[in-house]
């Protein structure tokens, strides 16, 4: 009797594919890197400090095994971990791979150099937010309507806060701090942490007018700056995390800033492939796969409570979801 072998080899040549890509110390550095955020090409050069050819390589065989995959931000290109795929042959060596990356450390010298990039990428930022401050929200009014989107995450942070402690929360980019107003009438003390001077002078001036006695601007950079901050109950990020250098490590920042119960908002755009919006409106991400913001939090140790899904302005959609900090 003849045994076809021929359903065996494809699993196995995965199988085989994964392990060598695995199987290489600087790939396994790579991944770890890109479980912080996603990056070009030539800043993992620069992060990894080997020459392009070299991390091209890299980058093949990882993409071959299923391990990274690309996407275009603006004009660009940016690598990523590929999420564990459903009933694929490696599914599980996949996911656990990811689990022992993220408990481990990066090295000294590459988590320098990944400071270094991501401080290129909030100077960008700084300098966009500083040219554009007064002209910024008639923009951003294009995409998102800002009475919509803040009345869903009032909500979610009411269901979310109901019976639980209320004394201090911290909105993370507060622009020019309209989302101000309903954070100081749910919360003894509001913090509002910006990096860019020129938007801290419009949410000054609202503050002012407002008379919103409790509430604290801070100049800084998240998550850099958040260590000088007190916990807190709520971590607000309204309309900002595709503004941030580091999305990943700006949810991990939240979660640590918040008290045992604490409870996450985020509003953000859903993935889009408007790239008008990088020059428009200083986007760094154009906006996030509903699954990605999910994993982050999950990996910062905060489970999902409530999604929202709004259409907005000229074909964008906007996801509202809060995150609880599990005691």
């Amino acid at each position: 009797m003849t045994i076809d072998a021929a359903p065996l080899e494809q699993p196995l040549d995965t199988l085989a594919a994964f392990l060598k890509a695995a199987g290489d110390p600087l790939r396994l550095e790579v991944l770890r890197v890109l479980g912080q955020n996603s990056f070009g090409v030539l800043e993992l050069c620069e992060i990894m400090a080997i020459k392009q050819s070299g991390m091209s390589h890299h980058l093949k065989v990882l993409a071959q095994a299923g391990l990274v995959e690309k996407r275009r931000e603006g004009n660009s290109i940016f690598y990523r971990r590929r999420l564990p795929p459903p009933q694929a042959p490696t599914e599980k060596l996949h996911g656990a791979l990811f689990e022992e990356l993220d408990e481990t450390l990066l090295d000294t010298g590459t988590a320098e150099r990944l400071a270094g990039v991501q401080a290129q990428r909030a100077a960008q930022s700084r300098a966009f937010f500083a040219r554009h401050a007064d002209d910024l929200p008639r923009q951003q009014e294009l995409i998102a309507d800002y009475d919509q989107y803040a009345e869903q995450a009032c909500e979610l942070l009411d269901r979310a806060l109901a019976g639980a402690p209320a004394r201090r929360a911290l909105e993370i980019g507060p622009g020019d701090g309209r989302f101000l107003t309903p954070l100081a009438a749910r919360f003894e003390q509001v913090l509002a942490l910006d990096n860019s001077e020129a938007m801290l002078a419009l949410a000054r001036r609202r503050v002012r007018e407002a008379q919103l006695d409790n509430v604290t601007l801070v100049a800084g950079e998240w998550p850099q700056d958040g260590e000088r901050l007190p916990a807190v109950d709520a971590v607000v990020l309204n309309m900002v995390l595709h503004h941030l250098p580091s999305p990943a490590s700006a949810l991990k920042a939240a979660a640590a800033q918040l008290n045992e119960g604490g409870v996450l908002v985020v509003t953000d755009l859903c993935r889009h492939d408007q790239r008008w919006a990088v020059d428009a409106c200083g986007d760094f991400w154009l906006g996030f796969d509903e699954a990605d913001l999910v994993a982050w939090a999950g990996r910062a140790g905060l489970s999902l409570r409530e999604s929202l899904f709004l259409a907005m302005r000229n074909g964008f959609q906007v996801q509202v979801r809060s995150f609880e900090k599990s005691s």
